[in-house]
């Protein structure tokens, strides 16, 4: 943002003789490099030429050789260090003698940067005098540990706002923003301000200083005779000296120091007036962090909290956070929901009554009142007491009869020493829905408290709890929400093994799960297309994404999928979904999400996780269920992220995951898409993104996706198609389709 732009000349006068060695000569490079950029290197604005100096001048390059500052930039680092004597006063009388070559002469305001340890085998006064008298400006930069009354001697007046150590690079550059911008540059940019501040010159000095006595014999007056004495023994020691000094900077106001980030939000600057927040979990409704997860759905909710001694004081404190982190991000002045608190050890209690308070500041004073308990866990019995009690004390209940749908959501890290499976049915038979959140620990018993996979949420670790509050919303306001997604356009591809490792009635199972799923999808050419692919060693296509157009056809091809049997190949499975399923050619609709659901034992996996990375490169997500024992890691590479990776203890138990597994696919179609992800041309054509629509760059092909071949005397053409558009092939050739025309019957 700070950069001096004027017409300026600049030469820089670069020390390479041996006092500065190889190592700090590469420093001064850095440092002039880091000086271009407080420079607006144009030919009618600033331009550089440089100098190296040792025993004689050398000119590197002269300033109307580079005109960019990349190409500058460049030029200074390729630069050799050349070594010899420290002759500064002839690098002076090189200048006064030849000027600024490649300059212009004198008609724009001249710079001279000398960037050396200022320790010169000659004399510099007089040569930097009368440089200075032909009104050229001098800036002296300090490298190593330099000699600073030399270097003050060189620069020009005031020392302190021309005097500058390389050292601190990114202060140097700041400082000769600064002074030109008091004599030649623009003014600085509005708001900002040059101000001083303490700094410190350091350099190395060798000292003498005593080491002590010794004993010495001295000659007296008297003939042949000598005595003995005390001698004084010196050393010399290389001491750093520090000298205080005061510099100059711009400093800019940052859009950060008014703090705009709300709800603990960090606020990342974007230069002079721009920022952004990195908002919390549950944040982020506007820019500054404002709360976003308001539950629209009206609920009466009641966390039951484990205070037991399994749970441990670190443990109930995090609980209390987390229900402190939900409650401001959930609950507005106007939510439409009813909020509780109960906690179990020993005993039961409703610590807070559901709808006691309606603002979330008067809640959490509540919550931080809860003391911890200890003693034994009983939660079939905490789960049969909310049931009975939990949701008496809403205000509403004496005179108003109370419709809102009831929510118990259970927070705990310990196993049950009751059995917990009949009193949570005696809870769900009560109309309650039942949540639980906890560690992979109890994932078994929070599943049998719920009665339903998708309405359990496990975290990873402590700090992954609070990200589970997005979740943990979606699950509250899906008491009465549809299931399935049946407006949503999506291609899903299913991917079957059918390998002998499963075994035919296993995988009746599995094809038995794929019919079902048509329940939460409308198949048809506009919203939900379906593919088939069963692999065992070679993959087999049962039915594409455009050939069958109802859910009834879907049912029917169903009943036809081989069992196929030989050994497992997921790898050669995704590989052909890739090449030969999901394009254009075979029903795949640009602008439209794309699903791949691999449904395995977890056998053959060892080559798919690059194939599956190419699909998600190309804008297809890979969602893995794995179903009994296998290595995790292997098919965490393939899903690419745990978010999409089910793993399912049995096959039997396939069928109780069915709505987490479609919830979980109807989230990814409602992400945004890109047009030209995967590859909608064909014969290695070129997708151009536009506005709200692509266009195909064809080399020998034509047509709409470089589906034909162009014949000798044609020429290439490309078609701008907007988003959801259907290529079909007729009588006639290839014709373009919009939206409205899907249902054309196919010739």
């Amino acid at each position: 943002v700070m950069q001096c732009s004027a017409s300026l000349d600049v030469l820089f006068l670069l020390d390479g003789s041996y006092s500065i060695g190889k190592g700090s000569f590469e420093r001064s490079k850095h440092f002039a490099d880091k000086l271009c950029d407080a420079l607006d290197i144009r030919p009618d604005r600033v331009r550089v030429g440089m100098v190296q100096f040792s025993s004689t001048p050398h000119l590197e390059f002269p300033l109307d050789w580079y005109l960019t500052k990349q190409e500058v930039k460049d030029r200074i680092r390729r630069i050799a260090f050349r070594g010899g004597s420290t002759e500064t006063g002839r690098a002076l009388k090189y200048v006064l003698r030849k000027g600024f070559p490649g300059g212009r002469n004198s008609s724009v305001p001249e710079v001279l940067i000398i960037i050396s340890d200022g320790k010169s085998q000659g004399s510099t006064g007089m040569p930097a005098m009368q440089v200075k008298e032909r009104h050229i400006t001098v800036f002296a930069v300090g490298i190593k540990f330099p000699r600073w009354e030399e270097l003050h001697v060189l620069a020009s007046e005031p020392t302190d706002r021309h005097v500058f150590f390389a050292g601190d690079a990114d202060d140097a550059a700041n400082g000769l923003y600064s002074t030109l911008t008091s004599s030649v540059c623009s003014a600085t940019a509005s708001g900002c301000k040059v101000e001083s501040h303490p700094c410190e010159r350091r350099t190395l000095e060798t000292v003498k200083e005593l080491a002590g006595n010794y004993v010495c014999w001295k000659g007296s007056q008297q003939p042949n005779t000598v005595r003995a004495s005390l001698c004084p023994f010196y050393r010399w020691k290389r001491v750093l000296i520090k000298h205080p000094s005061r510099c100059f900077r711009t400093v800019c106001p940052e859009p950060c120091d008014s703090q705009p980030c709300q709800n603990g939000g960090t606020c990342v600057p974007e230069g002079l007036d721009r920022y952004h927040c990195l908002c919390p979990v549950g944040y982020g409704g506007d820019i500054h962090c404002a709360p976003k997860l308001s539950l629209e759905c009206g609920v009466d909710l009641l966390f039951l909290l484990d205070s037991l001694a399994g749970v441990t004081l670190e443990g109930f404190l995090r609980y209390k956070a987390f229900l402190k982190r939900f409650l401001q991000a959930a609950m507005g002045r106007d939510s439409p929901m009813n909020v509780g608190v109960a906690q179990y050890d020993n005993d039961v209690r409703v610590a807070i009554a559901v709808g006691q308070h309606k603002d979330a500041f008067s809640f959490m004073k509540s919550i931080d009142a809860l003391n911890f308990g200890g003693g034994g866990t009983l939660t079939g019995r905490a789960l049969r007491y909310i049931a009975q009690h939990g949701f008496r004390s809403t205000p509403v209940f004496a005179d108003v009869q109370d419709d809102l749908p009831r929510v118990v959501v259970l927070l705990t890290d310990s196993k049950s020493q009751d059995p917990v499976a009949e009193a949570a049915k005696y809870a769900r038979d009560r109309d309650l829905l039942l949540i639980g959140v906890g560690s992979s620990f109890v994932r078994a018993e929070l599943a049998e408290v719920t009665g339903n996979p998708k309405q359990t949420i496990i975290y990873s670790d402590p700090q992954d709890l609070f990200n589970r509050i997005p979740e943990l919303q979606r699950r509250i306001c899906s008491v009465d929400s549809p299931e399935g997604c049946q407006a949503q356009s999506l291609d899903l591809t299913f991917a079957v093994d059918a390998s002998a490792g499963v075994g035919l009635e296993n995988f009746l199972r599995v094809r038995d799960f794929v019919r079902s799923s048509h329940l939460h999808f409308t198949i048809n050419r506009d919203v939900t297309q379906i593919a088939l692919v069963v692999y065992s060693s070679k993959p087999h296509t049962v039915f594409a994404l455009d050939t069958h157009t109802s859910n009834s056809a879907f049912l029917q091809a169903i009943d036809h999928v081989p069992f196929l049997g030989d050994s497992a190949s997921a790898g050669s499975a995704l590989l052909h979904i890739y090449s030969d399923v999901m394009t254009v050619q075979k029903g795949a609709r640009p602008g439209v999400n794309k699903v791949v659901v691999v449904l395995t034992n977890g056998g053959g996996m060892e080559g798919a996780a690059a194939p599956a990375q190419q699909l998600r490169d190309n804008g297809i997500l890979v969602f893995v269920v794995v179903i009994g024992d296998a290595q995790r890691d292997m098919l965490l590479k393939v899903a690419g992220s745990p978010n999409y990776l089910v793993h399912i203890s049995s096959y039997e138990d396939l069928e109780y995951y069915r709505d987490l597994i479609i919830e979980r696919i109807c989230e990814e179609a409602k992400s945004p898409v890109n047009l030209c992800k995967p590859n909608p041309c064909m014969n290695q054509g070129i997708c151009v993104l536009g506005p709200g629509s692509y266009r195909c760059e064809c080399h020998g092909w034509e047509g709409p996706h470089c589906e034909n071949r162009v014949l000798r005397g044609d020429s290439p053409r490309s078609a701008v198609l907007p988003p959801r558009s259907r290529v079909q092939h007729g009588s006639g050739g290839w014709q373009h389709f919009s939206r409205a025309s899907w249902h054309t019957k196919r010739h």
